[in-house]
C-alpha cells in the first residue's frame, strides 16, 4: 500500500480575476487520485490521505509520483497551477517507511519555478512478498544533509580512518576564521580527463553535482576521453551548511538510454577540499566505482582539480607538468595510497533510551482517560532512532507511548572505507501518525575520535602505532536540545533538536554500541540484537549515586529589575523542577528580588546567607575516563598559561636572558607534568570498552612523544622565538587528546528563572566540577572552587551582546561514597529549613482569612499550594532541631530605593468625570504609573537615613498641559486609559498628573556605623496592596494583603559536617486532606513543591579596596554616522559598579582614569579569593544623545590580589580584547588590584592618585606607561578617490593628524579635481609617547572638508595602529631616498635629451621571427621548454613571471616605499554590516624617532627631504595583456566570450571587436597605449567582459592598478629592467633612458658619487664596489647586444633590487562576489613621463597561429579479426571494414570498403585515410574550431591531444553493424608497431597505458618520426576484461602543408593515387 498525505501548499499565484480554488491530484503508474478543492485560497490546507493499491508488486528504484495542483473550475477544464515529481527511491530501498517531503517547489510545464511549494508525506507498506531493495539507487540525501564526508589524512595503515594527527587540527583551524553568517563562496571544478573507463565504444559524459546544481561536460568518445572543462558554482550560505554538502562526480555513457548507463561515480565532501592546503585539490585522480555493486573494483579514473574559494582567498595557479600525460595514476589518487577502498559495515547496536521528554499533546491522553484508559502523563512520546552516515540512513522501529524505550536493534550501515565522511548522526524522533515526526534530540559520533589510522608517525622516532577501526561503547550518549517543558505551541527552539546550535536542556540519552567489520557478507539493514549481547550491555548500566552541591556566592550584572529571580541546577533529569520522574530535590534557590547597585546594574542581595542547591543523581561510574581527561587538561592549562607568559615576554621585548628563563620554565614544567601525572591504569575498572584501551594507548604514546620532543627542544633549540609554533601545536594537541568520545555523564545546566519563565542558561561539562579519588590533578579544574559564569540566552541571535546575569558559584560533584570529602571543600555553615507562609487578607479593616480568594491560609511562597504544619516530615536521616518560628524574608521585600543614593518618590493623582461633567477625585485617587493603588502624598514619610530635598512638585516636563494633567478615555473593563494626550477634549473621562519629591541619603556623621534599617513590622508581617510580588515591610493604608514566613530548622541525625546536606531527598510534606476527598490532585503541583531550603551562611566578611586602572582602548567599533563613537565603560565588580567618563568622537579613547571602590564586602576566606578573584568586567558603550546607548563590547580582567598592603607587587597594564558578538572588536589597556583591609579598618592603602578634576583620578605613576618625547614627521602627499559626503563632492579637504593627545592640520587642497596633492607636504608634531611598544597609541587621520558657511564635516578617517614600521634612526641618511630615479630626472635642470638608438645591423630578423617570438621568451620563463623552440639555446633574456600582483611581491614593499596608501573609512553603514565603507585614500608616510629631553641638544635632521614635484605629469602608458586564466563563465554553456576593456581617467578603450569566443582561458596577446595625467588619473582599471550578441555584456571581473605608486616608487617599477641591453631583435631596449643614465640618477638619489667607467666601459665603480663586464657575461654573446658600457651599467642596476622585466598575475574581482577571485589576468604595464622623451618600440605579443598538418593513414591489412557471423554453410566468417577518426574531429570520420566473407579473420584493404588538422607545435595540441550547436554564433576553440582511433566492424546488411575492436594511438607518444603480425599482441599497448614515467622512451612522437609502418592490436571488452579483437597493419604519416602540395595523395584509392600508389586488393 502506498499512502500519500497531501498536507498543504503555500504561495500559489493569484490569477487575473480573483483567487484560485486549488485542487491537488497525485498520479502513480497511471492511476490518478484527487483531493477536494478549496475555495479561493492561496495557501490551501488539504490534509487528505490518498491510497494506492500496489497489487503485490513492490516499488523499484525508478518509481515516482507526479503531483499536480490545478485551479478547480465548475464548468470547463481545470487550469494548471504547478506540478512536481517526487522520486520514491528512498522508500524502495527499504531504509525508510515514510518520506516527508516538505517545501517541494511547484514548477510550470516548462520547468520554471513558480515560487509556490507543497508539503506531502508519503508512507509505504511493502507487499508481503516484496523484499526491500537496499541497492535501489544510491540513497543520497538530496541536500547532502548533515553528513560530513571528510576523507582522511593520507596515512597508511591497515584501516586508515582519519588520523588523530596534527593535520586534523589544521583542518578545523582553517575553518575557524570563517564568521558564522551567510557569505559568498565559489566552487570550481575542473574535469581534465578520464582513463581506463570500462565498456566498448562508449561516449562518456561527466555530470558534476554540487549544492543542488549540476553541470555536465561535452560528450566525448573512447575509453580515455580528454575533457578539460571548468565549472563554477557560486553559492551564498552559512559555512557550516556548505561544509555539509558534497561533490558528486558521475560518468555516464551517453549512448545508452538504459538505466545502467552510469559507468562509475565518486563522492567527496566540500569540507574535505576546504581543509586541504590552499583550499584546493590539484590534478588528482579519482577512482570511480559502481555504487550498486559493492564487490566490483575500479570502473576507471577521473582526473580533476577542485577549488573552494571563500572571500579573500586567492586560488592557486594550476601547474601542468610536462610529463603530465604519463602521470602515474596510482601515486596521484585522491585517496591515500596503500589503502584500497573496501566495503565495511558499521554495526550500530541501539539498546535503549531513557528520559525521553513528552512530545505529544495531552489531548489524546485525556480522551483515553474519559474512556477508562490509565493515567500516564510522562509517556506521551513514541520514539525511534535514525542513524545517518555518508548519505545513507536507517531507522529503528517505533516504540509507542514510552519515555524509556528498549529497541534492542542493530543497524548495519554499509560504507566504503576508509570513508570520506566523518560523523555518524544519531537523531531520536517522535513518531507522529498525522503530522511530521518531531526531532527529540541529535548527537554525533565522530569517527575521527573513535578510530585511528595509526598514521601518527613522529618524524624523529619513526615508530608508528597500530590504528584501529571505528569502535564505540556500549555507552550512553546524551541528547541536548530545546527546554523540556512541553507545550502545544510550536517550539521556537526546534532547530536545537536537530543539532544546530548549542542545546539548552537535556533531552534523554541513548545506549549504543558501534563496531566495524570489513568486507563481510551483507546483513539485513535492521536486525534484532541477540540476547547474549543484551546481557553484556547490562553490566555497562550499573549506576552509582552522585552528589552535586552548588553554593551561589553572587549574581550580578542583571540589566533590569522585574519579577523575582531564582536559579535551578540540574544534571540530566535530576533537579529539573518541572520533571516529575525524579524525586524532588532542593535544586532551586529561593526567589529574590534584584537591587540596584547605585550605578548601572542590579544584583541579588544575598549578603551573608548564600543559597545552596543540592542535587542527587545516579549515573554510570566513568571515573577512569574523566580522570584521564582532567589530568591532560591540567597539564594543558599549565602549558597554556606558561605559553601566555612566553608570548607576553616576546611582545614586551624583554631581554634575552629573561626570555630564556621563561622558556626553560615552560619546558621543564611540561616535561615534569607529563612524567609525574600519568593517566590512570585501566586494569580492573568496571565498564571498560575496547575504545577505552585504544584511546589510552594513543594518549600515552602521544604524551610520551610530546615529552621527548620537549626534552630534545631544550637541548637543541637555537632561536627561542622560532619554537613558538611547535609549543602552540603541542597545546592544541593536548586539547585534542583531552576530548572523550564516551562521556556518558550529562552536563550540569544552570537556569535562571524570572518568575515562572526560563530566561538564561549555562552548560557546564560535568568533568570540570567532578571530584576524583585518584589524585588531586584528576579533579575537575573547578571542583570545589568558585567560578564565574556568564549565563546566555537560548539561541541568542546577538551572540552574547547582552549578558543576562553573571554568577559566581562553587560547585562540587562526586560519588556519594566520597561525600565526606566535600567537608574539606566547603566554607561557611550550612543550615536547612522547612518553610511555609501564613497569608491573611483585610476585609472591612480586620485582618483574617476570609478575603483570601483562591489562596490558602498556610501555603508555599507562591501561595498556590496548601500546606499544613502538622504534615511536615523531615527526610530520612534528619530530625527537627527547633520549633516553628516567624522569620521575615529579607530578599523579597526590597524597597524600591535599595541601592540608590538619590531617589524620587512619585505618585499619580487621578480624577474622573462623566463626559461634560465636573472633574472629581477618582475611586483610587492616588496610584502608581500602572494604575496600582498607592499612598496619598501626605502619607509618604522620609525613611531613616534619608533627607527630603524638595517639596512635592507637579511634573510638567512631559506631554501634559499647564497644570501637569494628561487626559484619556477609559474603555471598560480597564480602569485606566490606554493612551494619554496633553489637550483636554469633551469626551475625555479620566485625567492624571504626576507628583514627585526627590530625596537623597544623608551623609553619615564621622565614625557612626551604618545602622541596619529597621526590621519593619514587629510580628514579621509583610504587606502588599494586591496579591502579587511587591511586598514591603511597613503597613500602608492601601494594603489589603499580608503574609509572614515561618521556618523550622532541621539537623542531621548522625552525620557531621557539610556533607550531611546530601541526605536531603524528597518533599517535606503536603496537605493530604485533599487526597482523601478522592479528587485527583495534579501530580506536578504536589511534587517538588516543598523541598527544604538550604543556605550557607558566613559569619565573617572581609572588606576589600578595589582599584581599576582604565588607561585606553583602541580600534573600537564605530557606531555613529560620523565614523566615530563616544565611548565610555561601565566597570562592574561583584555587586558594585562605576562608570568612566564619556569621551567624544574617538575610536581610540584614552581615559587615563582610576576607579576606586573603597569598601567591597566579600564573604569567604581571603586565600580562596586570592586564588580565584572575582573578575572585573568592563562593558563599553557608545554614548548617544538620542536613543539608547549601543554596546561596543566587553572585556574581562582579573585583579591582582594583595592580602597585605605591604606587598610590593604593582599591577601591570595589559591589553585585553574587547569582545562583541563573539568577535574581537578592539582592545583595552587595563589593570586592577584588590587589596584586603585589615580588621581594625586602619589600613595603609597606596596613595591616592592625582586628580584631573573633582571626582576623576588619573592612573598613578608606576602603573601608567613611561613616556618619552618623540617626533612624528608626516609626509602628507595627497588624497585620492574621495567619495561624496552627504551628496556633495569633497572639494577642498585638509588633513588632521592626531597622536597621543596632540593634533596638527595640513594646508587645504584648493581644488581636488585639478590637483589632489597637498600644497606643502610635510607636517611635524612633538608628542609624548610611551617607551614600551605595547602601549603606543595609534595615529588617527581625519579628513575634513571645508564647506561654505564654515561647516567642516569629517569626511573620512583612518586609524594606524602600529607605528613600529615607521620608526627610524634620524642620523642615518637613508640610502634609499624618497623618490624614484625617474623623479630625480625631472627634478634635475632640464637639459635637452636625445636618445639615439644605434643603427641596427642588417640581420635576418624575419627568419628568426619564425622560430623565436615574444611567446618563446614567455614560455622559456615559465619553464614550458617544449613550447619555446630554440630560444633558450640562443642565450636570450628571460623575464620574471610573478604569480601575484607586483604590489604583493615581498621585496618591493607593495611599491609604497615613497608613500603608503591608507584607506579612509566612514562610520557605521546603513545596512548595519560590520564592514565600514571605504570612502577614499590618503597617500603619505610617517617617520617616528625619539627626541632628547635636553633643550640644548640640536634636533636631528628632518627625514623627508628632496621631494619630487607634486604637480601633475603627463605620461604615456603601455598596457600589455598576455592572457587570462580560469575566468568565471558567464554564459549558460559554462564558458565565456571574453574581451578587455580599460579606463584611465577620462579615456577608455573597448576591445570588443577582438573578443575570443567560448573560452575561459583566453590568450589575448594585446598591447594598448594610453596617455594620462598623474596623479589625477592614477587608477588604471582593466576589466574583462563577456561578449553577448543580444543582451548587455556581463562584466567578469576587474583589477585596478595604482599608476602613481608605480611611478613614484624607488624600485623603478614604471618599466622593468631586462636581463641584457639589446639594441635589436625581439628584446629591443624599450625604456626612455639608457642604463647609464638610470644608474646616474640612482646614484644622485642615494647621495653617492657618479659611477666611473674604465677600460672602454668594461669595468665600473659604483657605491665603492668595482664591477667588470667579465664577471657577468660568461656565456656566448649574441649579435643583438649593445655597447659594453651600457651592458655593464645594466648588470649593476640589476644588482640594486629594482623591478626586473616581468609579467604579473592580477586577480580579477567583481562587485557581484566581492573578495572572491573571478579569474586571473597575466599582464604588465609600462609608464613613461612625456617630459623626458620618447620611449623605445613596444614588444609584439600577438598570439601564435596554429599550423595545418595532414595525417595520412594507409590501412593495408587486418588479421585475427573475431569471426562474428555463421555463413549458410556453417562456417564462421566476418564482413570486415575499418573506421578511423581523430578525437575532436568526429565529423570527419572515414571508412574503408568492406572485405566480404573473411573466413580466417584476414582482410586486405589498401585504403588511405587523410585527416587535415590544425596543430600548435609549441604546445603539442590540436586546435579544433567548431560550432557546438547548429545555432551557435561562433566556433569554439578546443585544444585536444592529437590521437588517432581505429575501429574494426563487421558489416551487416539488415541489422546494425557489429563492433569487433578498437585501437587508440597518441601521435605524440606512439606505441611502436610490431613488424610482423605474430609479434603483435595486446601487451604492447599496456606499456603506454600505465605510462610509468621511468621506462626508456621507446615511444616516439610521430611528428618527429614523420612516418611509421607496422601491426597494431585492436581490443574489445568482454565481461570486464580486454581481449584481442583483431590486428591491423597501417602506415601512419604526418605531412606539413607545404609537403602535401609537393607529394599529393587522395582519400581511399581516389586520384591522385600516389605516394605510395595503392593497388586494389586481390
Amino acid at each position: 500500500m502506498l499512502r500519500v498525505v497531501v498536507e498543504a501548499a503555500r504561495g500559489l499565484h493569484k490569477k487575473t480575476l480573483g483567487t484560485p480554488d486549488p485542487i491537488a491530484s497525485v498520479i502513480f503508474k497511471g492511476e490518478k487520485k484527487k483531493t477536494k478543492s478549496i475555495d479561493s485560497e492561496l495557501n490551501p490546507v488539504w490534509n487528505e490521505v490518498l491510497e494506492f493499491d500496489l497489487k503485490g508488486t513492490g516499488l523499484d528504484s525508478s518509481s515516482y509520483i507526479d503531483v499536480i495542483v490545478k485551479d478547480y473550475e465548475t464548468i470547463g477544464k481545470n487550469k494548471f497551477i504547478g506540478s512536481t515529481k517526487i522520486s520514491l527511491r528512498d522508500l524502495a530501498s527499504g531504509q525508510v517507511t515514510s518520506l516527508p517531503s516538505k517545501n517541494v517547489d511547484l514548477v510550470t510545464e516548462s520547468g520554471q519555478n513558480t515560487g509556490a511549494t507543497i508539503d506531502l508525506m508519503i508512507g509505504y507498506d511493502p507487499p508481503a512478498n516484496a523484499a526491500p531493495n537496499p541497492q535501489a539507487g544510491d540513497a543520497t540525501d538530496a541536500g547532502g544533509g548533515g553528513d560530513e564526508t571528510l576523507p582522511d589524512g593520507g596515512q597508511s595503515g591497515s584501516a586508515g580512518v582519519s588520523s588523530f594527527s596534527g593535520q586534523k587540527l589544521s583542518r578545523a583551524q582553517s575553518r575557524r576564521r570563517l564568521v558564522n553568517k551567510p557569505q559568498d563562496f565559489q566552487i570550481r571544478v575542473r574535469v581534465i580527463e578520464a582513463r581506463q573507463l570500462s565498456g566498448n565504444n562508449v561516449k562518456p559524459v561527466v555530470k558534476v553535482n554540487v549544492c543542488e546544481e549540476t553541470h555536465r561536460t561535452r560528450i566525448k568518445r573512447g575509453n580515455n576521453p580528454f575533457f578539460d572543462e571548468i565549472f563554477f558554482y557560486n553559492v551564498h550560505m552559512l559555512p557550516s551548511d556548505l561544509f555539509d554538502k558534497h561533490f558528486s562526480f558521475r560518468v555516464y555513457n551517453s549512448y545508452s538510454l538504459r538505466a545502467d548507463s552510469l559507468m562509475g561515480e565518486f563522492k567527496l565532501d566540500v569540507s574535505y577540499v576546504y581543509d586541504e592546503p590552499a583550499h584546493c585539490v590539484m590534478r588528482k585522480w579519482l577512482l570511480l566505482n559502481d555504487p550498486h555493486d559493492s564487490s566490483s573494483g575500479a570502473k576507471g579514473y577521473l582526473k580533476v582539480s577542485l577549488f573552494v574559494v571563500g572571500a579573500g582567498d586567492e586560488p592557486p595557479v594550476e601547474k601542468s607538468d610536462s610529463c603530465d600525460d604519463q602521470d602515474d595514476i596510482e601515486s596521484n589518487l585522491l585517496l591515500p595510497a596503500g589503502l584500497t577502498l573496501r566495503w565495511a559495515t558499521l554495526s550500530l547496536k541501539v539498546f535503549r533510551a531513557e528520559d525521553v521528554p513528552q512530545m505529544d499533546d495531552a489531548f489524546i491522553q485525556t480522551m483515553k482517560e474519559i474512556f477508562g484508559g490509565g493515567e500516564n502523563k510522562k509517556n506521551l512520546v513514541d520514539p525511534f532512532l535514525e542513524a545517518r552516515f555518508a548519505g545513507k540512513k536507517l531507522c529503528t522501529q517505533v516504540i509507542e507511548q514510552s519515555a524509556n524505550p528498549e529497541w534492542n536493534q542493530v543497524l548495519h550501515l554499509k560504507v566504503k572505507f576508509p570513508s570520506m565522511c566523518e560523523r555518524v548522526k544519531l537523531t531520536v524522533f517522535d513518531w507522529d501518525r498525522l503530522t511530521g515526526n518531531d526531532a527529540i534530540g541529535t548527537t554525533y559520533l565522530n569517527l575521527s575520535k573513535i578510530a585511528s589510522s595509526g598514521g601518527e608517525i613522529e618524524a624523529n622516532t619513526g615508530q608508528s602505532e597500530v590504528g584501529f577501526l571505528p569502535v564505540f561503547g556500549p555507552c550512553y550518549v546524551n541528547l541536548y536540545g530545546s527546554p523540556r517543558e512541553f507545550s502545544g505551541l510550536p517550539d521556537p527552539y526546534q532547530d536545537l533538536n536537530y543539532g544546530k546550535g548549542e542545546g539548552v536542556a537535556y533531552r534523554g540519552r541513548v545506549l549504543v554500541e558501534l563496531s566495524t567489520k570489513l568486507e563481510g557478507k551483507a546483513d539485513k539493514p535492521v536486525d534484532g540484537i541477540n540476547s547474549d549481547d543484551i546481557l553484556v550491555a547490562q553490566k555497562y548500566q550499573r549506576r552509582r549515586k552522585y552528589s552535586l552541591c552548588a553554593v551561589f556566592h553572587s549574581a550580578s550584572m542583571l540589566q533590569e529589575p522585574g519579577e523575582p529571580i531564582q536559579f535551578e541546577v540540574s544534571i540530566g533529569n535530576y533537579g529539573n523542577t518541572l520533571d516529575t520522574t525524579c524525586k524532588p530535590l532542593a535544586s532551586t534557590t529561593q526567589y529574590s528580588c534584584a537591587v540596584f547597585d547605585g550605578n548601572h546594574y542590579y544584583y541579588l542581595p544575598w549578603v551573608n546567607t548564600k543559597p545552596v542547591v543540592v542535587v542527587l543523581s545516579c549515573w554510570e561510574d566513568i571515573a577512569h575516563r574523566l580522570d584521564s581527561v582532567n589530568i591532560i587538561l591540567y597539564i594543558s592549562h599549565r602549558l597554556q598559561s606558561n605559553l601566555e607568559l612566553f608570548k607576553l615576554a616576546i611582545l614586551a621585548k624583554v631581554s634575552d636572558n629573561e626570555l630564556v628563563d621563561v622558556w626553560l620554565k615552560l619546558l621543564t614544567q611540561l616535561v615534569e607534568d607529563i612524567e609525574s601525572f600519568p593517566t590512570p591504569e585501566l586494569e580492573g575498572r568496571s565498564n571498560l570498552t575496547s575504545l577505552d584501551i585504544q584511546i589510552k594507548k594513543m594518549r600515552d604514546s602521544a604524551l610520551t612523544n610530546i615529552k621527548d620532543a620537549a626534552g630534545r627542544m631544550r637541548e637543541e633549540a637555537t632561536e627561542i622565538r622560532d619554537t613558538l609554533p611547535d609549543l602552540e601545536s603541542w597545546a592544541a594537541k593536548l586539547k585534542l587528546l583531552a576530548e572523550e568520545p564516551q562521556n556518558s555523564m550529562p552536563d550540569v545546566i544552570i537556569w535562571m528563572l524570572r518568575g515562572e519563565k526560563r530566561v538564561a542558561y549555562s552548560r557546564i561539562p560535568a568533568h570540570q566540577v567532578l571530584h576524583s579519588a585518584y589524585s588531586e590533578q584528576a579533579c575537575g579544574q573547578d571542583c570545589g572552587k568558585i567560578q564565574t559564569v556568564f549565563l546566555q540566552y537560548p539561541m541568542d541571535k546577538n551572540e552574547g551582546l547582552k549578558v543576562p546575569v553573571q554568577i559566581r558559584v562553587n560547585m562540587w560533584l562526586g560519588l556519594s561514597a566520597h561525600q565526606k570529602k566535600f567537608n574539606s571543600y566547603s566554607e561557611g555553615t550550612f543550615s536547612v529549613f522547612a518553610e511555609l507562609y501564613e497569608n491573611q487578607a483585610q476585609v472591612f479593616g480586620n485582618w483574617g482569612t476570609t478575603g483570601l480568594v483562591g489562596r490558602h491560609n498556610f501555603s508555599d511562597v507562591t501561595g498556590k499550594l496548601k500546606l499544613k504544619r502538622q504534615y511536615f516530615m523531615p527526610p530520612r536521616g534528619w530530625e527537627w532541631e527547633a520549633e516553628w518560628f516567624v522569620d521575615p524574608e529579607r530578599a523579597h521585600s526590597t524597597e524600591a530605593d535599595a541601592g540608590h543614593t538619590e531617589f524620587m518618590d512619585e505618585v499619580y493623582q487621578n480624577e474622573t468625570r462623566f463626559p461634560g461633567g465636573e472633574w472629581k477625585g477618582a475611586s483610587e485617587p492616588f496610584t502608581d504609573v500602572n494604575g496600582e493603588k498607592s499612598r496619598n502624598p501626605g502619607e509618604f514619610e522620609c525613611p531613616p537615613g534619608w533627607m527630603w530635598e524638595d517639596e512635592w512638585t507637579v511634573d510638567d516636563n512631559r506631554a501634559v498641559d499647564d497644570e501637569g494633567w494628561e487626559y484619556g478615555v477609559t474603555i471598560p473593563p480597564q480602569d485606566m486609559p490606554r493612551s494619554w494626550v496633553p489637550a483636554e477634549k469633551v469626551y475625555h473621562v479620566h485625567r492624571r498628573r504626576r507628583l514627585y519629591r526627590p530625596r537623597k541619603r544623608a551623609a553619615l556623621p564621622e565614625g557612626a556605623a551604618v545602622e541596619r534599617e529597621d526590621q519593619g513590622d514587629p510580628e514579621g508581617w509583610e504587606f502588599a496592596s494586591l496579591i502579587g510580588w511587591k511586598f514591603h515591610r511597613k503597613e500602608r493604608l492601601s494594603d489589603t494583603f499580608r503574609r509572614r514566613r515561618y521556618r523550622r530548622k532541621m539537623a542531621p541525625e548522625e552525620q557531621l559536617g557539610a556533607s550531611a546536606i546530601f541526605k536531603l531527598e524528597g518533599a517535606l510534606g503536603i496537605d493530604t486532606d485533599e487526597k482523601e476527598k478522592g479528587s485527583k490532585a495534579d501530580a506536578t503541583k504536589l511534587f517538588g513543591a516543598n523541598t527544604p531550603t538550604v543556605s550557607c551562611s558566613f559569619d565573617k566578611s572581609h572588606m576589600y579596596h578595589l582599584r581599576v586602572y582604565v588607561y585606553q582602548a583602541q580600534n573600537l567599533a564605530s557606531m555613529d554616522k560620523d565614523s566615530f563613537s563616544d565611548p565610555y565603560a561601565h566597570v562592574s565588580f561583584l555587586h558594585v559598579s562605576k562608570t568612566t567618563e564619556k569621551l567624544r568622537a574617538t575610536l581610540n579613547p584614552t581615559w587615563d582614569q582610576t576607579l576606586i571602590f573603597s569598601d567591597v564586602e566579600i564573604f569567604g576566606d581571603p586565600k580562596t579569593v586570592a586564588q580565584r578573584p572575582p573578575d572585573v568586567v568592563l562593558e563599553f558603550y557608545d554614548n548617544d544623545q538620542v536613543g539608547k546607548d549601543e554596546m561596543l563590547g566587553r572585556s574581562v580582567c582579573a585583579p591582582l590580589v594583595k592580602l597585605n598592603p605591604g606587598m610590593d607587587q604593582t599591577p601591570k597594564l595589559l591589553w585585553y580584547p574587547v569582545i562583541q558578538k563573539g568577535q574581537k572588536e578592539g582592545e583595552a589597556l587595563l589593570a586592577a588590584e584588590l587589596i584586603l583591609k585589615d580588621e581594625s579598618g586602619e589600613l595603609d592603602l597606596p596613595l591616592f592618585p592625582p586628580k584631573r578634576s573633582e571626582n576623576l583620578y588619573m592612573v598613578p605613576q608606576g602603573i601608567r606607561p613611561v613616556v618619552q618625547l618623540t617626533a612624528v614627521e608626516i609626509l602628507a602627499w595627497g588624497l585620492r578617490n574621495m567619495k561624496p559626503y552627504q551628496l556633495a563632492s569633497v572639494s577642498s579637504p585638509s588633513l588632521v593628524v592626531e597622536c597621543g593627545g596632540q593634533r596638527v592640520e595640513s594646508a587645504v587642497i584648493k581644488n581636488m579635481k585639478k590637483g589632489p596633492n597637498f600644497p606643502s607636504s610635510v607636517l611635524f608634531i612633538k608628542v609624548l609617547l610611551p617607551k614600551e611598544e605595547m602601549y603606543i597609541p595609534p595615529i588617527v587621520l581625519k579628513v575634513i572638508d571645508h564647506r561654505p558657511f564654515g561647516r567642516k564635516p569629517v569626511v573620512g578617517q583612518c586609524t594606524i595602529t602600529t607605528l613600529e614600521q615607521f620608526k627610524c634612526d634620524p642620523y642615518i641618511i637613508t640610502a634609499e631616498g624618497a623618490m624614484s630615479s625617474k623623479m630625480a630626472m625631472m627634478a634635475s635642470p632640464s637639459k635637452h635629451l636625445s636618445i639615439n638608438m644605434e643603427e641596427t645591423r642588417p640581420l635576418l630578423e624575419a627568419q628568426e621571427k619564425e622560430t623565436v617570438d615574444w611567446w618563446s621568451k614567455f614560455y622559456a620563463s615559465t619553464g614550458d621548454h617544449q613550447k619555446c623552440g630554440p630560444y633558450i639555446k640562443k642565450g636570450y633574456d628571460t623575464l620574471k613571471v610573478y604569480e601575484c600582483e607586483l604590489e604583493d611581491v615581498p621585496e618591493f614593499e607593495g611599491l609604497t616605499d615613497f608613500c603608503t596608501t591608507f584607506k579612509l573609512q566612514r562610520g557605521k553603514n546603513e545596512s548595519g554590516d560590520e564592514d565600514p565603507t571605504v570612502v577614499g585614500e590618503f597617500k603619505g608616510s610617517f617617520k617616528v624617532y625619539p627626541l632628547s629631553d635636553d633643550p640644548g641638544v640640536s634636533p636631528p635632521p628632518r627625514q623627508f627631504r628632496e621631494l619630487p614635484e607634486s604637480g601633475p605629469q603627463e605620461c604615456l602608458v603601455r598596457i600589455y595583456v598576455v592572457r587570462a586564466i580560469d575566468l568565471q563563465p558567464k554564459d549558460n554553456n559554462g564558458s565565456c566570450d571574453p574581451y578587455v576593456k580599460m579606463s584611465l581617467g577620462k579615456n577608455t578603450i573597448d576591445d570588443q571587436d577582438n573578443y575570443l569566443p567560448n573560452t575561459t582561458g583566453p590568450v589575448f596577446g594585446r598591447m594598448f597605449e594610453m596617455t594620462c595625467f598623474l596623479p589625477q588619473d592614477k587608477d588604471l582599471k582593466i576589466s574583462v567582459y563577456d561578449y553577448d550578441l543580444l543582451t548587455r555584456d556581463d562584466k567578469v571581473g576587474e583589477t585596478v592598478i595604482d599608476l602613481e605608486n608605480r611611478f613614484l616608487s624607488r624600485y623603478n617599477s614604471y618599466c622593468g629592467l631586462p636581463q641584457t641591453y639589446c639594441i635589436s631583435g625581439i628584446n629591443k631596449w624599450r625604456d626612455q633612458q639608457k642604463p647609464s643614465q638610470i644608474l646616474e640618477s640612482l646614484a644622485r638619489l642615494k647621495g653617492l658619487s657618479k659611477p666611473k667607467t674604465e677600460d672602454n666601459g668594461t669595468s665600473l665603480t659604483f657605491n665603492g664596489k668595482e664591477y667588470t663586464l667579465a664577471e657577468f657575461e660568461n656565456r656566448e654573446i649574441h649579435e643583438h647586444l649593445g655597447p659594453a658600457r651600457e651592458r655593464l651599467c645594466l648588470y649593476v642596476l640589476r644588482k640594486q633590487g629594482l623591478v626586473p622585466e616581468h609579467v604579473e598575475t592580477r586577480t580579477l574581482y567583481s562587485s557581484f562576489q566581492p573578495n572572491i577571485s573571478q579569474g586571473q589576468l597575466q599582464m604588465w604595464v609600462d609608464v613613461f613621463p612625456k617630459s623626458i622623451g620618447v620611449p623605445g618600440p613596444p614588444f609584439d605579443i600577438t598570439p601564435r597561429k596554429a599550423k595545418n598538418y595532414f595525417l595520412r593513414a594507409v590501412i593495408w591489412n587486418t588479421t585475427d579479426v573475431t569471426l562474428d557471423e555463421t555463413s549458410i554453410t556453417g562456417e564462421e566468417m566476418s564482413d570486415v571494414y575499418v573506421k578511423g577518426w581523430m578525437p575532436g574531429m568526429e565529423e570527419n570520420k572515414q571508412k574503408t570498403d568492406v572485405h566480404y566473407r573473411s573466413l580466417d579473420g584476414d582482410g586486405n584493404f589498401n585504403w588511405r585515410f587523410v585527416f587535415d588538422f590544425e596543430y600548435l607545435p609549441a604546445e603539442q595540441l590540436c586546435l579544433v574550431s567548431k560550432k557546438e550547436q547548429f545555432w551557435s554564433l561562433d566556433k569554439t576553440e578546443f585544444r585536444i591531444p592529437p590521437k588517432f582511433i581505429v575501429q574494426i566492424w563487421d558489416n551487416d546488411k539488415f541489422s546494425l553493424d557489429d563492433y569487433l575492436g578498437t585501437l587508440e594511438l597518441d601521435l605524440r607518444n606512439l606505441v611502436p608497431p610490431a613488424k610482423t603480425p605474430e609479434k603483435c599482441s595486446l601487451e604492447m599497448m599496456d606499456d603506454v597505458e600505465i605510462g610509468t614515467p621511468d621506462k626508456p622512451v621507446q615511444a616516439k612522437s610521430l611528428f618527429a618520426q614523420q612516418s611509421v609502418r607496422g601491426w597494431w592490436p585492436c581490443s574489445i571488452e568482454q565481461d570486464g576484461i580486454k581481449v584481442l579483437g583483431g590486428k591491423v597493419e597501417m602506415t601512419l604519416e604526418i605531412v606539413g602543408e607545404a609537403d602535401s602540395d609537393e607529394r599529393p595523395a587522395g582519400k581511399g584509392r581516389d586520384d591522385p593515387n600516389m605516394n605510395p600508389k595503392l593497388d586494389p586488393p586481390k
